[in-house]
């Protein structure tokens, strides 16, 4: 154990020198900041899982969003009976459908300001505590509970004003968010403890390789932050000045573009409309995924019957898999979950461990479901790009789609850094 535990913290230190082997600017880069993040994210995962204080906290909240799903359940047997009074649920039931009662939640508590609330004194606090810009700050907080493009869309004022550097800041940040209102569907799969232990892992850590891979020398004038405004509150037309750091007239622009205030009921049933709509997605990415990815295995098989995803995958990911603190074998089977969860989804590779999670050891255990608490792979590029399409300038949407590489980059050290942090504490 002693010999992986070393080994797991050199493999830290290797994420963040790929990192800066990387950089854009590494003379630029705010060593301070990112060692006071290092700093509040080792004690933060020591906290939430190595004190008791902290793992009951944990523990707390995932059976709030278990309680939370098993609610969801009434209301699916009263339509569809015969799905939930069965044995073993399947994958939709049990883990995508209860999505149609947390967002519309979600969505209540950003209509009455409750989260707008929460997710700008968090980010105010961490700017403080860590030197970031403030709204690089606020995004990764926004993020937390909004998801990736939805966070890009209430932000959009904002990056509109922001130079064309920031923008690709924000975008590599985008790619580890995991919104609030899917934690129900991980956590009917995944260990609760963990997936909860990852939200706040991924944030600093996407804080901190965005700093390294990107450093941005943002003015004081600069440094403001626009008020959260709807996805549709600013319309293409509105006109912003590139170049104005006044928070003053950010939010006055804000004020002026705001449409009326959308009835409750009206807002609600989009809310639900647009659950159904992720729900749909969510499904056909995974069948679409793992049919693909069966296909692939098969075809690979006519070559030769040991060629599969999973081993080419194994062989590519192995060196980071060892990386986090395991022997060559369970690194190996680490690696092909770690790179199909890449090229498909978490939520492939959920499926395919779920009956199983409990079996491997807690280090294994917690590394894998740390890993896999993210939106980080090739799809959500292309969910990223459109989102910055529909909202910023041409040339600041070259810029972002140039950095594609970059910005997997990002989330691939993300998953690994949050990965290897808690790992540290979990034997």
């Amino acid at each position: 154990m002693v010999f992986n535990l070393v080994v797991n913290i050199i493999g830290i230190v290797v994420f963040i020198a790929i990192a800066y082997l990387f950089s854009k600017q590494k003379h630029a880069i705010n060593w301070r900041s990112v060692g006071v993040m290092l700093v509040l994210e080792v004690l933060l995962a020591w906290f939430l899982t190595g004190s008791q204080i902290g793992v009951d906290a944990v523990k707390a909240a995932a059976d709030g969003f278990t309680w939370l799903v098993n609610v969801s359940y009434d209301g699916i047997a009263f339509a569809l009976a015969s799905w939930v009074n069965v044995k073993s649920m399947d994958f939709v039931t049990s883990s995508l459908l209860p999505i149609l009662l947390i967002v519309p939640l979600f969505d209540i508590l950003t209509y009455i300001g409750v989260l707008p609330w929460i997710i700008k004194w968090v980010g105010r606090g961490l700017a403080y505590i860590t030197g970031q810009p403030k709204f690089e700050s606020f995004f990764v907080v926004e993020m937390m509970f909004l998801g990736n493009t939805e966070a890009l869309a209430v932000s959009q004022l904002q990056l509109k004003q922001m130079k064309a550097q920031r923008n690709l800041t924000i975008a590599m940040m985008s790619m580890s968010c995991v919104t609030a209102s899917i934690l129900g569907a991980y956590i009917k799969m995944m260990p609760g403890q963990f997936i909860l232990t990852a939200v706040p892992m991924n944030v600093l850590n996407a804080a901190i390789i965005a700093a390294i891979l990107n450093p941005v020398d943002v003015k004081p004038e600069e440094d403001t932050i626009a008020k959260i405004s709807g996805s549709a509150a600013v319309e293409e037309t509105t006109e912003t000045t590139e170049t104005s750091g006044s928070e003053e007239l950010a939010n006055e622009q804000v004020k002026e573009a705001k449409p009326a205030r959308e009835p409750f009921f009206s807002f609600l049933g989009d809310s639900i409309l647009g659950a159904g709509r992720l729900i749909l997605i969510i499904a056909a990415n995974v069948i679409a995924f793992v049919a693909l990815a069966k296909l692939i295995d098969k075809l690979l098989g006519l070559i030769n019957s040991n060629l599969s995803l999973e081993n080419i995958f194994g062989v590519i990911m192995f060196p980071f898999a060892w990386l986090l603190g395991f022997n060559p074998s369970d690194a190996f089977q680490m690696a092909s979950y770690m790179g199909t969860k890449l090229v498909t989804n978490e939520f492939v590779v959920m499926g395919e461990v779920t009956s199983k999670i409990n079996d491997y050891a807690p280090h294994f255990r917690a590394v894998l479901t740390v890993f896999l608490t993210s939106f980080a792979n090739f799809s959500t590029i292309g969910m990223i790009i459109g989102a910055f399409k529909g909202i910023v300038s041409r040339e600041k949407n070259d810029l972002i789609s140039r950095n594609v590489g970059y910005m997997l980059l990002s989330g691939i050290l993300v998953s690994l850094l949050s990965a290897g942090v808690v790992g540290l504490f979990v034997w």
